[in-house]
């Protein structure tokens, strides 16, 4: 994401061992203003260390509700990104993530810079979305997205399961991006 000139500043940011042309290959400065929404922007360094927020207080919350009972299975989608549920998921499902939220500048700024296909980022990174809730109704999905908003963290329904081919696992996002198909 970030331009070369930054490895001869921060050295201790990588390993020296790397390959140089992988080293801050991108074309960003660090001070450089990226639009995060209309008509206001940040500078790239910053965009990149914003804080993450914690869902613990949110799940905190969901279980002390009485939700539990409508929930099948969370996934807070780190270390797999929109694909970990690949992972947890029974043979025969298939999880079609069809109202995806759109895109957060970081992610945008990554894939401009780095040119990784949008196939890749969504199995990479969580595309703004971290967390996912497995609900056995619409109530219980209403009743989460319902505390989220109230901790100011936006949440909406991103999908469904269904029935998918024997023995086979798969992930279908449709997003702004295209139709991506992933299977275990």
């Amino acid at each position: 994401t970030f331009e070369n000139s930054l490895a001869g500043l921060y050295p201790e940011s990588f390993d020296p061992s790397m390959p140089r042309d992988l080293v801050y290959s991108g074309g960003r400065g660090l001070e450089e203003s990226v639009e995060v929404c209309s008509g206001q922007s940040v500078p790239a360094g910053k965009l990149v260390l914003s804080p993450t927020r914690t869902y613990a207080p949110i799940v905190k919350k969901i279980l002390s509700e009485g939700l539990r009972d409508g929930i099948h299975g969370m996934v807070h989608c780190s270390g797999g990104a929109q694909t970990k549920i690949l992972h947890f998921l029974p043979a025969g499902c298939h999880v079609v993530k069809d109202n995806m939220m759109s895109t957060p500048p970081v992610f945008r700024m990554i894939q401009e810079q780095s040119k990784t296909p949008w196939e890749e980022m969504y199995k990479v990174f969580n595309m703004g979305h971290r967390m996912e809730f497995y609900c056995k109704d619409q109530a219980t999905a209403d009743a989460i997205i319902a505390i989220s908003k109230g901790f100011s963290v936006d949440a909406q329904v991103i999908g469904r399961v269904e029935a998918g081919s024997a023995g086979e696992r798969r992930v279908t996002i449709q997003s702004e991006h295209g139709r991506f198909e992933y299977r275990k």
